[in-house]
């Protein structure tokens, strides 16, 4: 009911792995902010926290699929998985300690972001290239539903016990996580490589066009994608006079429409090329913020939501499959380490550029920016996708020698 067909069997563990981890997750990494402002006393610091925790999930993510083309992909995920379990448990043992507390926050997004890279190379070790986007969009699908199911759960354990309970009950999830990611984690996929890399990614990536284009495509995309994430609330409840529980309402139509629609959405335009595909998905996540210079009411705001929700179920595994194709088989890790990096300069620079832009000037200049930073983003990825055209699916770079 929720993935519209049958799943392919290889891709299972995957999808069981990111919906127990998106649980686990998300049913603490919510509160993280209400923690830190209300037992550690961090309101001031917090925004430098989450900047350097961000700077630190970029190294981290591109580090570990890095590390994945060398050493597999399983033992990484696994020690991505573990660190989950225990670290909850570390800042239980903190407590209010005010400086050890940000300093395990900050940290935590690298942490988190370990095996993030991983997995995504690892669908592209299981299924077979023509199946990437449909691969990608059935994670996505498992981990927005995983998302879902989080935040209340979270809200429970707080209301029955309290910070101490929230997080034994993450590190008894995020066991679970563990749990099947050992027993079920294939050690090597149909389609993985059969040698380890014998140079370095940075090199690599350092001298590839393509990607590099894409890569700023990417960072354009994410500055998109923050602003509805953490600027559309604020100026929702700021100059438009929404309740905060109102945007409570109305942020859960984006995971309920990805959850129902992305896999159903992927497939039925998947015969068309990824160009085309990538354009759409820019421009409808940008555009649509032109709507709020008109008008803020609560269907204009749905409207908007919704849009923006289609555009993004367009973009992400699309990207995820060019990126794929882009890689060199043996350094796929560390591609997709290095494309999942470009968030980290999302978040870090929207707000700043956003907030400062409100500021000055008020919110229709804002949204005006972000609706151009969508078509900038389109015109990116629309001349990257060129070079995906042009590239053999079989380019590799010379393996390691014994």
């Amino acid at each position: 009911m929720i993935w519209g067909a049958e799943i392919d069997r290889a891709l299972r563990p995957l999808l069981a792995i990111s919906l127990a981890g998106a649980i686990a997750g998300s049913t603490w990494w919510t509160f993280m902010g209400i923690w830190a402002v209300t037992v550690l006393d961090a309101k001031a610091a917090l925004p430098f926290v989450f900047g350097i925790g961000a700077l630190l999930a970029a190294m981290s993510g591109y580090a570990g699929g890095a590390l994945s083309d060398h050493f597999g992909r399983r033992v990484i995920m696994l020690v991505g998985e573990g660190v989950m379990v225990v670290y909850p448990l570390v800042l239980l043992a903190i407590g209010d300690r005010h400086t050890p507390g940000l300093v395990a926050l900050a940290c935590a997004g690298a942490f988190g972001a370990l095996a993030g890279a991983v997995s995504q190379a690892l669908v592209a070790d299981v299924v077979p290239p023509a199946k990437h986007e449909e691969a990608y969009a059935a994670v996505r699908v498992a981990s927005n539903l995983g998302v879902t199911l989080g935040p209340p759960l979270g809200a429970l354990m707080l209301f029955v016990g309290g910070w101490s309970t929230l997080f034994v009950c993450v590190s008894l999830l995020s066991a679970g996580a563990f749990a099947i990611a050992v027993r079920y984690l294939p050690r090597r996929g149909l389609y993985a490589p059969e040698a380890p890399p014998g140079r370095g990614s940075f090199r690599v990536i350092r001298g590839d066009r393509s990607f590099l284009l894409f890569m700023g495509s990417a960072v354009f995309a994410w500055l998109v994608y923050v602003a509805y994430q953490e600027l559309l609330p604020i100026a929702l409840v700021d100059s438009y006079g929404f309740a905060p529980a109102a945007w409570g309402l109305l942020v859960v139509i984006n995971p309920l429409l990805v959850t129902l629609f992305q896999l159903r959405l992927t497939r039925s335009v998947e015969h068309l090329p990824a160009a085309p595909r990538l354009i759409l998905a820019m421009l409808v996540m940008g555009l649509p913020f032109l709507f709020l210079t008109v008008s803020a009411a609560v269907p204009v705001v749905v409207l908007v939501i919704v849009l923006f929700v289609v555009g993004e179920m367009l973009w992400v595994p699309t990207s995820q499959s060019i990126v794929a194709r882009l890689a060199p088989a043996q350094l796929r890790g560390a591609y997709m380490g290095a494309f999942g990096s470009t968030a980290a300069v999302g978040f870090a620079l929207a707000p700043m550029v956003g907030l400062s832009v409100r500021n000055a000037y008020g919110d229709d200049p804002m949204w005006v920016m972000f609706a151009a930073l969508g078509v900038v983003a389109a015109v990116l990825g629309g001349a990257a996708c060129q070079g995906v055209r042009r590239r053999s699916p079989t380019v590799a770079v010379e393996p390691a020698r014994p």
